[in-house]
């Protein structure tokens, strides 16, 4: 296998990473585009379309790793299944975590869940006049009864899916058996530092250009009890 040092590491790549500051491979993530009615009916987009990349997601998350990229993917396949060849509409979406928002990465999934659907709990905002237009605050749940991470659910139609993770589809590099210890343990030297980072991305990269329609790696199915 490659070394993930040199692992997409074209000219274009490493002129993006040298602009943005972020792998390179950022840029070939799939953006996902939405109709957002709020931003238009207040004047931040005049068309009403906004496109959210990977690195947005990065950017709430303060990092990039498999759980970002998998949520991301989640929502992003998600809408996919609802909408087909129609614009999403954020803050037409309602959000389902399985877990509590406390449990394990819950929340960092949630909030990527927020950023691209626009649902969130009880501190979402609250909308605009007497019949609340716009609202998306309890749009997102947790402890729901879904068989999977995630579900969602179109609020103007009913029509919901499931979605489930399974990351051991894209497998780390065999060589982060032997760093991770050293990392955990702050032990590492600056070349293992740079090697397990380029190890991580490569995964994290590996999902989300190689693998982002793989049912294997995102399941989505119906939700029966949408409705």
């Amino acid at each position: 296998m490659p070394q993930a040092t040199d692992t997409r590491s074209s000219r274009d790549e490493r002129a993006a990473e040298a602009r943005t500051g972020f792998p390179g491979f950022f840029d070939e993530v799939p953006a996902v585009t939405l109709r957002e009615p709020l931003a238009s009916f207040l004047g931040a987009s005049a068309s009403g379309v906004i496109t959210y990349c990977y690195a947005d997601a990065v950017k709430l998350a303060g990092h990039s790793c498999p759980t970002v990229a998998g949520a991301y993917l989640m929502v992003r396949n998600g809408l996919a299944r609802l909408y087909g060849d129609e614009l999403p509409e954020r803050g037409g979406i309602e959000v389902h975590m399985r877990d509590a928002r406390d449990e394990g990465t819950t929340g960092v999934v949630a909030a990527v869940a927020t950023l691209l659907t626009g649902a969130a709990a009880e501190t979402g905002f609250g909308g605009i006049g007497m019949d609340r237009r716009f609202a998306r605050r309890d749009l997102l749940h947790f402890d729901a009864p879904v068989d999977g991470l995630m579900a969602l659910r179109r609020r103007d139609t009913g029509r919901g899916v499931v979605l489930d993770l399974d990351t051991s589809q894209v497998p780390p590099d065999a060589g982060m058996k032997a760093l991770f210890p050293k990392i955990a343990a702050g032990s590492a030297n600056g070349d293992e530092q740079a090697r397990f980072a380029a190890l991580w991305q490569d995964r994290v990269a590996r999902m989300l250009l190689d693998h982002a329609d793989d049912p294997r790696l995102v399941r989505v199915s119906a939700w029966r009890a949408a409705a």
